[in-house]
């Protein structure tokens, strides 16, 4: 049986991104370097998962409210001054974070990892940072849309033996 320690999350989490992008969105993205996706004082959305049972952990997606917006329009056909209020991009990017969440959870089962997802949650704002603490593995990996960028935290711990 495998351990937290040997899986690849960068090529899990990497497909489920870049699956998503180009399935449900038409978008093609490219990985660049975690450090290269902070943009400081900027709006900013983050759509967080979580794992429950053999592994528990969480998957976070930070997008710039721009790169929200971007993505909200394309997953629901529309252009960019159709989108109306947060509401509908607190959806999308919700939506966003549980299709790939769902990928991974997918792929750790299929490594003898059962977990189960949680609904997605959002935090929106400007002016905020979220921590994460004691996990076993705490991985960033951060992806680009021409201006725009992304970044997926994942951190993850034994759960139930």
């Amino acid at each position: 049986m495998s351990t937290i320690d040997s899986l690849d999350l960068e090529m899990f989490v990497t497909t489920a991104f870049e699956d998503v992008f180009d399935t449900m969105l038409s978008m093609e993205i490219s990985r660049i370097a975690p450090k290269d996706v902070v943009e400081v004082g900027t709006r900013c959305i983050v759509g967080t998962v979580s794992l429950a049972g053999a592994i528990l952990g969480n998957v976070n997606v930070h997008l710039n409210d721009r790169f929200a917006r971007a993505i909200s329009a394309a997953m629901l056909g529309m252009s960019l001054d159709d989108i109306g209020g947060d509401e509908e991009v607190h959806d999308v990017i919700g939506e966003l974070c549980n299709m790939v969440g769902g990928n991974l959870k997918s792929r750790l089962c299929d490594s003898g990892f059962a977990c189960e997802l949680s609904i997605p949650s959002i935090t929106a704002g400007s002016d905020f940072r979220i921590e994460s603490k004691g996990w076993q593995r705490c991985e960033r990996y951060g992806y680009t849309n021409h201006k725009d960028s992304a970044l997926v935290e994942v951190f993850m711990k034994n759960g139930e033996q």
